[in-house]
């Protein structure tokens, strides 16, 4: 019986590989066994960070906040608290964007949680 050397199957799976390595430096978008790594490695990485890039905004809004409610004279977490008390429901992402493009509604917003 002949030995079976896959050649169609493995240049496509070769290809596949290598086209998914394009850009990257050095042999790791030429040679098929480093290509294979670096591959997988950014597969993963981009798996993790689209999880993380989740985390990563949320932290920005929260440190805008805190600045913008800081500059009114109150901690980010007592007008956290204070609009659940007041019952205003907005995210953090929509603060966040008021305090950096709309002052003013920002401004109204800590006032109505100072009264509550």
């Amino acid at each position: 019986m002949p030995r079976a050397k896959g050649g169609f199957k493995t240049r496509r799976r070769h290809r596949k590989v290598l086209s998914q390595a394009r850009g990257f430096k050095y042999g790791r978008s030429k040679l098929f066994k480093s290509a294979k790594e670096a591959v997988n490695h950014s597969l993963l990485y981009q798996y993790r960070d689209r999880r993380n890039k989740k985390r990563d905004f949320r932290r920005l809004w929260i440190v805008r906040i805190n600045a913008a409610a800081n500059a009114l004279g109150i901690s980010y977490s007592r007008l956290i608290h204070g609009l659940k008390e007041a019952g205003v429901v907005i995210d953090r992402k929509v603060l966040s964007d008021m305090a950096v493009h709309d002052p003013d509604g920002f401004g109204k917003i800590v006032a109505q949680v100072k009264n509550a």
